[in-house]
């Protein structure tokens, strides 16, 4: 019988802790948000730049992100040496994006009167915002991956995914409500006051949280020093399950971000929408994600969280779902109202809920896969795949529209051929889930923990 302190730790987190974690999402979503969005607009808006200037910035912290595997390669060699390494990370990227959100504020308020200036420390705020994200992020979701048993994964996705959301709105309300009225000063305050609230709550979110991490992946005092960075590139692009499901990460992010730039100014140009109304549209769309998430996450637990290839149905449907509510989209576009608009991109909200909650607790999994690899890496590996493929999604949507518009001279048959497509990439990541996903690849990954949980 094992002992009760060897029953403590094979327990791994329990839900308390989850929420926890799922709160440095939501501290990591807040303080994104004051870059993405309000400074976005200050940019377009009040100092009438392109809006290329701010989508450049943005498209650049994500290409910053490629160096997450680095980043949660040194998460690893410092948990291999046990105490409360991750946490350090983790503490310190929500920092680093705090301090590089103060930094790109300012940097945005000297736009007007310092252009040069102002753009140069703008990228170096940029820059630094994707270290930040990219270090904090990929340190949390290492933990949570090493300490989360395989029944609680999809549910675990889902609540920090659903808290990362929820701090983005709820961050954008408070801010928003709190710039009123605006001045240069008062967006000062008020992005200090943002920056030291998300850091002290992460620092209370993590507070002794470590230590109640299970041998759901690597356990330091058991595997030794991590390899060093270039080994544990090498043996992870060695593994075939590895390499397929970075491919799956690539493709789907892409589809699941394409429609992102241009699902309002489909509303607005083929429905005729005003923007309350396409906004609001959008929240339908949101609506939809937030239930998918939900269902995902009590479903993928209850009904198939202990077979390694439970997730595997939901991320295919999940997948095939967005692809239907895509194709739907396309006709849409072709033919205009009376067409229920609100349904369809519910449908599809609902169905990149599912895919997303799904895909990232099979990540999870796959996440302690490698003989002497650890979890931070991996997802860093991942979270690189993702992050470029969030931001070459984006473009390429954008994009596409554009150039569809032109060529073709119609924009109802722009929008169906970049809808088409995406449905088309989504149905490509459904056939690459199929292996990805399956049950020989979640069983290569299964740690000697989990494979006394999936018997």
């Amino acid at each position: 019988m094992a002992s009760p302190e060897t029953t403590k730790v094979e327990a791994g987190f329990g839900w308390l802790a989850i929420v926890r974690i799922g709160l440095v999402q939501a501290a990591i979503g807040a303080l994104v948000m004051l870059a993405t969005t309000v400074l976005n607009r200050l940019m377009v808006v009040e100092f009438a730049l392109a809006a290329a200037i701010p989508a450049g910035l943005v498209a650049w912290h994500y290409a910053v992100q490629l160096g997450r595997p680095l980043w949660g390669h040194g998460s690893d060699k410092s948990a291999a040496k046990g105490g409360n390494s991750r946490t350090v990370w983790i503490i310190g990227g929500v920092a680093v994006l705090a301090c590089a959100s103060l930094l790109a504020t300012q940097a945005t308020l000297m736009l007007g009167t310092s252009p040069a200036l102002g753009f140069t420390l703008a990228v170096v705020a940029y820059t630094l915002i994707g270290v930040g994200v990219g270090a904090g992020g990929t340190s949390a979701l290492a933990l949570l991956a090493s300490g989360v048993a395989p029944q609680r994964r999809a549910a675990a996705a889902a609540v920090t995914w659903i808290m990362m959301v929820a701090g983005i709105v709820v961050s954008a309300i408070t801010v928003g409500q709190l710039l009123k009225p605006f001045s240069p000063e008062r967006l000062l305050t008020v992005a200090g006051g943002l920056a030291l609230v998300m850091v002290t709550l992460t620092v209370l979110a993590t507070f002794r949280l470590e230590r109640q991490a299970g041998r759901f992946g690597h356990a330091a005092s058991d595997e030794g020093e991590a390899p060093d960075f270039r080994a544990a590139i090498r043996e992870i692009m060695s593994e075939t399950a590895a390499r397929r499901f970075t491919i799956f990460i690539f493709v789907s992010m892409i589809a699941f971000s394409m429609q992102d730039l241009i699902l309002e100014p489909f509303a607005g140009l083929i429905f005729g929408l005003s923007p309350g109304e396409s906004t609001q549209m959008g929240g339908q769309h949101q609506g939809g994600i937030l239930l998918g998430m939900i269902v995902t996450g009590i479903g993928g637990s209850a009904f198939s969280g202990k077979r390694p290839d439970g997730l595997r149905i939901w991320v295919i449907c999940g997948c095939l779902l967005s692809a239907v509510g895509l194709g739907a989209l396309g006709l849409a576009a072709v033919n205009g109202p009376p067409w229920p608009l609100g349904i369809n991109v519910f449908v599809l909200g609902f169905g990149n809920g599912v895919f997303a909650v799904a895909a990232i607790g099979a990540m999870m999994g796959l996440a302690g896969a490698g003989e002497t690899t650890r979890e931070g890496v991996r997802m860093g590996v991942w979270g690189a795949s993702q992050a470029i493929a969030f931001g070459l999604g984006g473009l390429t949507g954008a994009v596409g529209v554009d150039l569809a518009r032109h060529a073709l001279g119609n924009d109802g048959a722009a929008f169906q051929l970049v809808f088409g497509l995406e449905a088309a990439a989504f149905v490509l990541a459904a056939l690459l889930a199929v292996k990805a996903t399956g049950a020989a690849a979640m069983r290569a990954g299964a740690t000697q923990g989990e494979r006394e949980v999936y018997a």
